[in-house]
Formats: structure tokens, sequence, C-alpha cells
């Protein structure tokens, strides 16, 4: 699986379409290769940020909707969070997209845009707020001293 990495900033343009970054781009054509070429873009559901996921992972990610009772109150309320504002987006031949007004509001985009990788997905933020946002995670993970273990393989530790 490819992975989104870094940091990137972009503008958008008179028709409100943003570049997305070279190795995203590269990223995608990777995963793309496997299944759809769709992006699905939505609200963060806790961040003022837009979320990007390649349909494969999007895809995993609403599978768990199916341990839930199909006309539970749940159900709805997380199908509705995942689905009403999601967006199927496929970049143009130059890699640009076209953000809807409802995600461009949401995430309070106007002229410049921030690119955040975060592995399997990336973020789209007003540049300021996404400096703040790593900083804060940054801080975070110091105070709570956060860390993450590896899994390692059992055979290898064994020999």
């Amino acid at each position: 699986m490819s992975l989104f990495l870094g940091t990137h900033q972009n503008r958008l343009d008179v028709k409100g379409r943003v570049s997305v970054p070279a190795n995203f781009r590269s990223a995608l054509r990777k995963e793309q290769s496997k299944e759809s070429h769709s992006l699905i873009f939505r609200p963060s559901h806790k961040m003022p940020c837009i979320e990007a996921w390649p349909l494969s992972i999007f895809s995993e990610l609403t599978n768990s909707l199916d341990n839930l009772e199909l006309f539970s109150e749940e159900h709805d309320d997380i199908a509705t969070t995942l689905y009403a504002e999601a967006w199927p987006i496929d970049p143009d031949r130059e890699g640009r997209i076209l953000l809807p007004d409802i995600l461009k509001e949401h995430a309070n985009l106007t002229d410049a845009v921030t690119f955040m990788g975060l592995g399997t997905i990336f973020q789209i933020w007003e540049p300021s707020a996404a400096a703040e946002r790593c900083k804060a995670a940054r801080q975070k993970v110091q105070q709570k001293k956060l860390s993450i273990t590896p899994k390692l393989n059992k055979k290898r530790i064994e020999s």
C-alpha cells in the first residue's frame, strides 16, 4: 500500500481547482492500478479539514457498518456521517481536483491550501490551521509520551 507523506502547500485557481501534490499523485497511481480511480473526499467530523480517502481504504472503513443492525439509530447516524457529505472526485489529467463548496466552507479554504499526508489518507487544510494542528499534535505526543511499537515478526525474533 502506498503512503501519503509530507505537508505541501498549493493554491486554489480562479475556478476553485487545486493541484494534488506530485508525490500524492504518485501514491494514487500505485493504488489505482489495484482498484478504482476515485478518491472519496469528506469533511472531517473531528477537525476543520477535508479528508481524502482512496476508495479501497474508504470501503474498509465503511465495512464496519455491516456489524451494526441495518435500521438501528447507530447505523443511521454513522452512515449519515460517512456518506451524506462524501464526494467521489477524480483528479483531472493535470492532477487537479475541484472541491465542492460545502467542503471548502467546512475547512475555511479561500486561496491557499495545505495537503497533509497521514499515511493511508490525506487531509486538506487552511494553511494556518494546518500549522497549528501539526504543532498541537507534536505537543500532545511529547506530553503524553506517546509512541508506537512495531509488530515484530515472531520468527525473526526467535532466530
